[in-house]
């Protein structure tokens, strides 16, 4: 038993200097290639056998010929064990370096192609790894060209809407302050319509920037849907018999829901503003709601003909008015905007699809406990 320990303490002394020796070059060469590292790495197991053997060895007092044979057989060793390294440090490198290339390709823009060659699976996750925030990435920035896009179309637009009331009431102005107007009454009547059209553009326009930015002060109280859709109602049959459009509203399911009824409000008026400019004379808007699995939902239905199917899922976009002219009533193409991004602060969706005949706003928002 006392050889055994004197042999294991013997060996442990010999291995450990060895350890303490690589762990110092292993922190000095930290910074250098993995091929480095695990040379090193090689060599400290290596050599630590070498120096254990050699000095239970030297403790046995083994004949020269027997310490020769030991120490030749640990040097074979130590030759295959560091070649091996080499190969495998070199090979780590190369893989290494061609995942660092691809993902400099997509920094500069590009997306992200993982390395054909096999790879280690450290490294194989975290290629899929890169390859997952690429997609996740190119899907921002096509969102992003998109909102830039939506903000262009909508400078343009609001430009272009600006431009056309200001300057009437240039001109009306100017006759009166002229006094060559033939019916002041009349002039300062189409004035105040558009001094009004102009003050609600621009308060559609602070909503939006409310919304985008995450503002809206929102304040849900417990209401009845059929009080809140009977209101709408009520404020939109004036534009429905301007235009002679039916208003239906008698699947309407007295269900109580939690929402801020001003803005809620909102969201239905301009459903339904814009569901009857959209529809001929002598056609119907119907409105209905209904309990659901995903909790209320609010449809308003219309008679429009229809939306080009490539167009549908732009509708809810900023500044979107499809293929109508670009003068009133077509709006500034805030209106539909305004609504899901009202509808979304209340945690719920909107969406639109094509019925025969018309298309059907559809607004799904969370039922009252």
């Amino acid at each position: 038993m006392r050889d055994t320990l004197l042999i294991a303490l013997y060996a442990f002394a010999g291995a450990a200097a060895t350890g303490l020796a690589g762990a110092g070059v292993l922190r000095l060469i930290r910074r250098r290639s993995l091929t480095a590292s695990l040379t090193v790495v090689a060599a400290v197991g290596v050599v630590a056998m070498l120096t254990g053997t050699l000095a239970v060895a030297w403790a046995m007092f083994l004949s020269p010929h027997d310490l020769t044979v030991v120490t030749t057989v640990v040097a074979m060793a130590a030759a295959v064990s560091l070649a091996t390294a080499l190969l495998l440090g070199r090979w780590v490198v190369a893989r290494s370096r061609e995942l660092a290339e691809a993902a400099r390709r997509f920094g500069d823009g590009g997306e992200f192609a993982a390395p054909a060659a096999p790879a280690t699976a450290e490294l194989a996750a975290l290629s899929r790894q890169l390859a997952a925030t690429s997609a996740r990435l190119a899907e921002s920035r096509e969102r992003e060209r998109a909102l830039e896009t939506s903000r262009r179309e909508l400078v343009a637009w609001i430009s272009h809407d600006l431009r056309t009331p200001l300057a009437g009431l240039r001109a009306m102005s100017e006759a009166l302050e002229d006094g060559v107007a033939a019916d002041p009454d009349r002039y300062l009547k189409q004035m105040r319509t558009e001094v009004e059209r102009l003050n609600d553009m621009v308060g559609d326009l602070f909503e939006l920037s409310r919304i985008h930015a995450g503002t809206l002060p929102l304040s849900p109280t417990r209401i009845s849907l059929y009080d809140l859709i009977g209101d709408a109602l009520a404020g939109a049959d004036p534009l429905a018999r301007e235009h002679g459009v039916r208003l239906v509203g008698d699947r309407v399911e007295p269900l109580p829901v939690e929402v801020d009824g001003k803005e809620m409000s909102r969201v239905l008026g301009n459903l339904l503003i814009n569901a009857i400019r959209r529809t001929p004379p002598d056609g119907t808007v119907a409105i209905a709601a209904e309990r659901t699995h995903e909790g209320v939902l609010l449809s308003v239905t219309d008679g429009c003909g229809g939306i080009p199917e490539e167009d549908l899922p732009r509708v809810f976009d900023t500044g979107w008015r499809g293929t109508d002219a670009r003068t009133p009533p077509a709006g500034a193409g805030l209106g539909l905007a305004i609504v899901r991004g009202i509808v979304e602060a209340h945690r719920g969706r909107a969406t639109v699809r094509n019925i025969p005949g018309g298309c059907r706003f559809e607004v799904t928002i969370p039922a009252a406990p």
